[in-house]
């Protein structure tokens, strides 16, 4: 078995209702997004996938959460902003296009210390 991974980002805000702290006011994130998948199975030249196509995908899947308040997005309708939902928002729409590939999980990092990884 194989895993590939691949990084970006986006930065947005966000605001947390509900939350007793400071992140209940509009605030925001350069967030990382992580991506692994995994797949048994080289093409005929023996790679996994071309970096750059899936890196592509990644990119159209991320696009219109960058430089956007998240509270906005239909997406996030009825549902805070999280760290914890964004990861889960970016796995299910990345899993619909990174085939043949399995993804793995998705781990998006609000920080440099703090991470949520996501899976199903």
């Amino acid at each position: 078995m194989f895993e590939i991974t691949i990084r970006d980002h986006i930065a947005a805000a966000h605001q947390l209702h509900g939350y007793d702290g400071p992140c209940k006011n509009l605030h925001g994130h350069t967030w990382e997004i992580e991506a692994v998948m995994t797949n048994d199975q080289l093409d005929n030249i023996g790679l996994l996938t071309d970096f750059k196509v899936l890196k592509n995908k990644l990119q159209k899947v991320l696009g219109p959460l960058d430089h956007v308040c998240l509270n906005d997005l239909p997406a996030f309708k009825g549902i805070n902003p999280s760290t914890e939902n964004l990861a889960r928002h970016v796995y299910r729409e990345f899993a619909k296009v990174c085939s043949p590939l399995k993804l793995k999980h998705v781990q998006v990092w609000e920080s440099d210390t703090a991470s949520v990884i996501y899976y199903e």
